[in-house]
């Protein structure tokens, strides 16, 4: 008697949750250590003073704008492998096609783009920063721009192994970069071991150093490993696929605007909290860098579910799609519950890691920041979950104006209002957000059950 395949007696379901988190929570884990590169550069800045905080605050936000415009090509390259693989699993040349001109894309773009890095003292006094703040912050920007390309990179090397199945490697080369990045902000913020205190732009300088690495390793591992290698990825590199370049490009700026539309509200509401006091604006970036640290899992874990779902889109298995999406949207959800009750229970303690006891009015401050942050939660795993099984199917044109509405027309709005026109202030800058969340995590759902119904041409969605 023959037995059963592995896995061939549990349930689809069952099956599918296991699928996800295979992959899933090495990249969930990737996205949570990356991500800690900007959290270690907060975190020593932070013992430099509050004036430095607040710098570097303007400084990676304005940094992040245009990471956030290289975020949409770097992206479009997972739904495209996946559905590639999902329609057949040897198709080496498509998924090829695909990786490669995705890279050249950021490559081409991240360069071009830094050109603003150079006017960021001028920008931001005409978002109305003070002075020597945005003089402060310009330096630190330079010095992260060189490590743009290579963090862009990171991304698409890091979505085709997810698709083949190959995610603990990436989360052992991060583990190593971030490592790296600690060792160089020790040497160069500060000035030890005999290096030059650089202070913000050691910082950055370090995070370049680690963004680079973390790429030329991937690159190294995907000439190595068996399965990665035999796709060919940079032989006959420059060779140029124009078609497929310019298909990368249409799936990718409807996702860079998706995501500029969520990562420039939090961004914008720095802007906000500038015109309220440097003490606020200080606080906002140490509690959003609290947040967003607890998004990282969920973020990481949607992603494995954009792959899952396109894997199913390119099989042509719509109760497999559906799964795939319910089962990504349901773990995403319980995952970031486990960083959203700390916040809400423990919102002194966890403001205190940040910050020396001194600094009362901003640990005061962040403390009230931290349970909105936490309410917030839900709200922001279901989003991400469903935006990402929506890329997952190539439908990015109408999460877009989704997006816009929900983070622009309710979430900025709101936030404006109750921080610059009531007694709230900065409070009511996270009520705004809480807002903004909320609708795009109703409007997102919506549509995904909308073109996952019996029958729904969703394999035919335009891009």
């Amino acid at each position: 008697m023959i037995e059963d395949a592995p896995g061939a007696r549990m349930g689809p379901w069952r099956r599918e949750f296991i699928a996800l988190t295979t992959i899933g929570l090495p990249m969930a884990l990737t996205q949570l250590v990356q991500f800690s590169i900007n959290t270690i550069d907060v975190l020593m800045i932070g013992r430099l003073g509050a004036d430095q905080l607040a710098a570097a605050s303007l400084g990676l936000i304005m940094f992040f704008a245009m990471f956030v415009a290289g975020f949409g090509p770097a992206m479009a390259t997972s739904p495209m492998v996946a559905q590639a693989l999902g329609a057949d699993k040897d198709d080496v040349r498509d998924v090829r096609r695909s990786v490669r001109m995705g890279l050249w894309v950021v490559g081409i773009f991240a360069p071009l783009i830094s050109i603003i890095y150079f006017f960021a003292e001028e920008i931001a006094l005409m978002l109305g920063q003070p002075a020597a703040t945005a003089k402060l912050a310009e330096p630190y920007v330079l010095a992260l721009a060189p490590g743009l390309p290579f963090a862009l990179g990171v991304i698409v090397l890091r979505n085709f192994l997810a698709a083949i199945e190959r995610t603990r490697a990436p989360l052992v080369f991060i583990i190593i970069t971030t490592g790296l990045n600690a060792l160089l902000n020790y040497m160069l913020i500060y000035g030890n071991w005999g290096a030059p205190r650089l202070e913000l732009v050691g910082a950055g300088i370090a995070s370049s150093i680690s963004h680079a690495a973390g790429f030329f390793a991937l690159v190294a591992y995907i000439n190595w490993e068996k399965t990665a290698k035999r796709f060919e990825l940079f032989v006959k590199f420059l060779k140029p696929d124009w078609p497929r370049f310019m298909e990368v490009v249409r799936l990718g700026w409807p996702i860079t605007v998706t995501f500029g539309f969520e990562a420039m509200l939090f961004n914008s509401a720095v802007f906000l909290m500038g015109r309220i006091g440097i003490h606020e604006m200080a606080a906002y970036h140490i509690a959003l860098n609290i947040a967003a640290l607890a998004f990282m899992m969920p973020m990481g874990l949607s992603m494995a579910g954009g792959v899952r779902v396109g894997l199913m889109a390119g099989a042509r298995d719509l109760p497999g799609v559906r799964r795939a999406a319910l089962v990504s949207i349901l773990t995403c959800a319980g995952v970031i519950m486990l960083f959203a009750i700390p916040m809400l229970l423990l919102p002194n303690e966890i403001a205190g890691l940040y910050l020396d006891a001194e600094e009362t009015v901003v640990l005061a401050l962040v403390a009230s920041f931290l349970p909105i942050a936490a309410a917030f939660a839900l709200f922001d795993a279901t989003q991400v979950a469903a935006a990402q099984a929506l890329r997952g199917l190539k439908d990015v044109r109408m999460p877009m104006f989704l997006t816009g509405i929900s983070y622009w027309a309710i979430g900025f709005t709101t936030a404006a209002w109750l921080g610059l026109g009531t007694p709230l202030g900065a409070v009511g800058v996270w009520w705004g957000l809480l807002a903004g969340l909320a609708s795009a995590a109703v409007m997102l759902g919506t549509r995904l059950w909308l073109i996952t119904r019996d029958k729904a041409p969703f394999f035919n969605v335009s891009v």
